[in-house]
């Protein structure tokens, strides 16, 4: 029996909770990284705050490392299984990881539990995803990774500034807890509101394993680790930046986020729109976007107006990206691997998290200064545009000669 529409809309809400619930517990831990340095590493921020809230960045690398080892894992293991059921199970998960990390005492055990809660990050995505493209239909795969990718946009508008907000004012350990009871409130709306759908009961582990055989999919893997690799190196650090060279109070650092998540939510939408009508100009387009974004944050960086507006910018032109590189995976995937094709968009991602974060935190605790990260987002970013333009090239390249090899009809 079809569902209603209302009945549609209520599930994607279900699903976009899910997604504004890790972009509160991605993103919150780089506004409060101060907080972090110096409660878990208390000797070395008394020799360098400086140096003590690089090595914090390890924080963030350990979440993000987290979803790249999950999604391809998850996915790869439970294509099979009820997909309903599956979403329940990895955001279980999310409230014990997010629970141990709000009480672990030491850095070590913090870094652990945040490794964890990284685990069904990419695996939640690339399966909401597919359960909103089912509901949707076919011909708007764009628009429903995007609506689910809208809850992590929101977040940054809403619930990473309010997180932010809670953790300065009651310690990062309340924010913690915070972001566990939004993954409660998940797993209750998913459990009430998403219809079941059947995994791919034809998937095996090699069928989705052979993704990894199709050189386009490396290509766009690599475009999202390097390109937005570039993001992380800066924001990782935003609230230092906004603090130390913009100037601004501490208080204001939630208002940055918010111009940011704006930003966000704005090129997400942008993005499922262009994404739906070719890839190839939208992830060019998205690029530029950020390499204009990032050189124009190095030069204005001081002003209260240029830090807002670039990050503005910034912002967009990432989540449009994002969900651009998530069609471009499932159009170069071929049938039989879409699950995990769905997934590793996010192991991309956060591989460039990974990266971003500890180049931008070497350049810091090296004493290079926190203008440097944008360096380096600038340099990744180039990275990430002559990766796009090589595997377009090699694509036509390859369907010219399978044209030549078929001869004329």
């Amino acid at each position: 029996m079809p569902l209603s529409p209302a009945r549609i809309r209520l599930a994607l809400l279900a699903l976009a909770l899910g997604g504004f619930g890790i972009g509160c517990t991605e993103f919150a831990a780089m506004g409060v990284l101060p907080d972090l340095a110096r409660d878990l590493l208390p000797e070395a921020y008394a020799r360098s705050p400086e140096e003590a809230n690089g090595q914090a960045g390890a924080l963030i690398a350990a979440y993000a490392l987290g979803v790249v080892v999950g999604a391809p894992t998850i996915a790869a293991f439970a294509a099979r299984f009820p997909r309903k059921r599956l979403l329940l199970g990895l955001v279980g998960l999310i409230v014990v990881a997010t629970v141990a990390s709000a009480v672990l005492p030491s850095f070590g055990w913090v870094f652990a539990a945040r490794f964890v809660s990284g685990l069904p990050h990419g695996a939640y995505f690339g399966i909401a995803s597919l359960v909103a493209a089912n509901l949707l239909g076919p011909d708007k795969r764009g628009q429903g990774a995007a609506f689910v990718l809208s809850g992590l946009t929101i977040a940054n508008v809403v619930g990473v500034p309010a997180i932010t907000w809670l953790g300065l004012h009651y310690g990062w350990r309340a924010s913690m807890l915070a972001v566990a009871c939004l993954f409660v409130l998940t797993f209750l709306a998913v459990s009430l509101l998403v219809p079941r759908q059947q995994g791919d009961t034809s998937s095996t582990l090699r069928s989705e394993l052979r993704v990894f055989k199709r050189g386009q999919v490396w290509f766009a893997l690599g475009i999202g680790s390097v390109g937005f690799g570039g993001l992380f190196a800066v924001f990782t650090y935003v609230s230092p930046i906004a603090t130390e060279v913009t100037g601004l109070a501490t208080a204001a650092v939630p208002l940055v986020l918010v111009a940011f998540g704006i930003g966000m939510t704005l090129g997400n939408f942008a993005g499922g729109w262009f994404a739906d009508r070719g890839t190839e100009r939208a992830l060019l387009a998205g690029f530029g976007l950020v390499l204009v974004a990032l050189m124009a944050l190095l030069l204005t960086v001081h002003t209260v107006v240029g830090l807002f507006a670039c990050l503005f910018l910034l912002g967009a032109a990432v989540a449009g990206g994002a969900v651009v590189i998530q069609v471009r995976l499932l159009d170069v995937a071929g049938t039989g691997s879409q699950t995990i094709a769905a997934a590793v968009n996010h192991s991309a991602l956060n591989v460039g998290n990974t990266m971003g974060a500890a180049l931008g935190g070497a350049v810091v605790a090296a004493g290079f200064g926190y203008l440097a990260p944008i360096w380096v987002g600038i340099a990744l970013t180039i990275g990430g545009i002559g990766l796009a333009v090589t595997s377009f090239a090699v694509e036509r390249r390859s369907t010219r000669s399978s044209l030549d090899l078929a001869g004329p009809e």
